[in-house]
């Protein structure tokens, strides 16, 4: 060990406390161990629960007394989910000790070359944002108030199948179970939104983002999809085309299989198995991926039966610190590969009409084989500026409790100076000069200002216990892996086949290119990744 390494590993343990620190070291230690604890699946069971149920407690479990609707507890406040939760009260004083907004967005500046993360890629980017915006949904009417949450607040694929029942509606096609799609160079994809630059009638229901902004030939290349932002950058479009090809495939099996259903149920059904097979995803390759663990976590089918007296199983309500912790603009390249051609950011926005050209498993080659950004500080690329300096300003008017005053609800130490956020240099000098103490550093800054725990890990510590808190427990309370309904009856053998399955985004997409069928690289994790 080098002299920086040793000071580094003495660091954190100061910093994330003993018991966090010996937890996180025996969890990357001993790899040929946590081999033989997976070799035996009871085992192996026993461990996947009692580890995800730790992860969760780390945090008190929902409901939340407060909401962003008051700073006080009301009937409203615990049953209106058109507001965020929040895991702590409202301080005040947001302004003291702090920069300006504009300064302390400064802190998020890509200035020069990205920083590479040492072991996601741009897929990870593309799935994060598809995943959680389907449930971290702010306000979108201007002006906007960051109080207030157009959410479900549940894993439901509303992407693909929308918010409500009239956009779900819009995009069905109300035949074999399908949703509406067309063929283009051989591949599925959802149908054009607008002709002649407006919505289509059968469409009237959907909506864009930011759809005002674009030409009549721009808006003639979007997609209609069940959500809002379907057509809002070229990964979130992958996405939402790849499910609706799953969608659809399994639908078709449930069809031939059931030749007496009707379309009604075929397409709930078929619902139902995608919806787990993402949940799948999430824990199994996702969590899995920002986990530098070597246990590997599974979603076990008896595990909401092994887990259904824990205090966390409550009704989802997402936090608005969940949705805060989840801005991971650094991940992003200045410039990004789809197909044979590097495109600068800006041109991958609205970039439906991106994808079928090089076709759906050439750009989730492409994905996986380029290196995503580091998470942290001074990596941002200032095309996503403005998200930055909302979020911080968005944070000051929810008056979000302090970076320390986190740590301490998550179980870490209180930090006693900056040395103990970072050891970067340059990460030092500029929160030095920025706030008065680490007492005044805010939540949004702290949380990216922070070291990850070891050169494999994707996320610092602070940002790693809230993501594992609620990715957990928004993910395993979903009504549809609750004991008696994650079985045969809902799903059918088929589909419960089918969930099996699917264990990464590569499973589903090799099912869906019949247009081209050769085998494609396709991972979250950079084949150079540290282990």
């Amino acid at each position: 060990m080098t002299v920086r390494e040793a000071r580094k590993s003495a660091r954190g343990f100061a910093s994330d406390g003993a018991r966090n620190r010996l937890r996180y070291l025996a969890l990357t230690s001993g790899g040929p161990l946590w081999r033989l604890v997976e070799s035996s699946t009871a085992l192996r069971r026993r461990v996947n629960a009692t580890l995800i149920d730790q992860a969760v407690r780390e945090m008190p479990p929902r409901p939340e007394p407060l909401s962003t609707m008051a700073p006080y507890t009301s009937w409203s406040s615990l049953t209106d989910r058109t507001y965020s939760g929040r895991h702590l009260p409202p301080a005040p004083n947001q302004e003291v000790g702090r920069p300006t907004v504009e300064r302390a967005a400064d802190l998020f500046d890509r200035d020069g070359e990205m920083i590479l993360c040492p072991r996601s890629t741009v897929l990870f980017a593309y799935f994060a944002q598809w995943f959680t915006d389907g449930f971290l949904r702010g306000e979108s009417t201007e002006p906007r108030d960051p109080r207030r949450s157009t959410s479900n607040h549940e894993v439901d694929l509303n992407p693909v199948y929308g918010l409500n029942a009239e956009a779900t509606d819009a995009v069905r096609a109300h035949q074999g179970g399908l949703l509406k799609s067309q063929l283009i160079n051989g591949g599925e994809f959802p149908p054009y939104l607008c002709e002649n630059g407006k919505v289509k009638p059968e469409f009237s229901v959907l909506t864009a983002v930011r759809m005002e902004q674009l030409t009549d030939a721009q808006r003639d290349t979007l997609f209609a999809t069940g959500g809002d932002r379907g057509n809002v950058q070229v990964g979130f479009t992958m996405m939402t085309v790849l499910f609706l090809r799953e969608h659809n495939r399994v639908a078709r099996i449930l069809a031939n299989e059931n030749p007496d259903w009707d379309d009604e149920r075929l397409f709930q059904t078929a619902r139902n198995i995608v919806i787990v097979e993402v949940v799948r995803l999430v824990v199994e390759e996702y969590i899995n991926h920002i986990a530098p663990y070597h246990f590997r976590f599974l979603l076990d089918p008896r595990l909401s039966r092994t887990l259904r007296h824990a205090p966390w199983q409550r009704q989802n309500w997402a936090s608005v610190e969940f949705n805060l912790v989840y801005r991971w603009h650094s991940l992003v390249p200045s410039s990004l590969v789809v197909g044979d051609t590097e495109l600068p950011l800006a041109r991958t926005l609205f970039g439906a009409a991106l994808l079928p050209g090089p076709g759906l498993g050439r750009v989730f080659e492409d994905a996986s084989e380029q290196r995503a950004g580091r998470i942290g500080l001074f990596n941002t690329d200032p095309l996503l500026r403005p998200v930055e300096l909302s979020s911080i300003a968005d944070a000051r008017t929810l008056g979000l409790a302090s970076y320390n005053d986190y740590r301490a609800h998550c179980r870490f130490p209180r930090a006693r100076d900056f040395g103990q956020v970072s050891g970067d240099p340059r990460v030092l000098d500029a929160l030095s000069d920025r706030y008065r103490s680490v007492d005044d550093l805010e939540l949004y800054v702290g949380l990216f200002a922070e070291e990850p725990g070891s050169p494999a890990a994707v996320l610092p510590p602070l940002l790693t216990k809230i993501i594992a808190i609620d990715a957990f427990s928004q993910a395993l309370t979903n009504p549809l892996l609750a004991p008696r309904v994650l079985t045969a009856a809902t799903f059918t053998r088929t589909g419960m086949r089918v969930i099996a399955e699917t264990r990464t985004i590569g499973d589903v997409l090799a099912r869906n290119t019949p247009e081209d069928p050769r085998p494609r690289s396709v991972s979250m994790t950079w084949r150079g990744a540290p282990r």
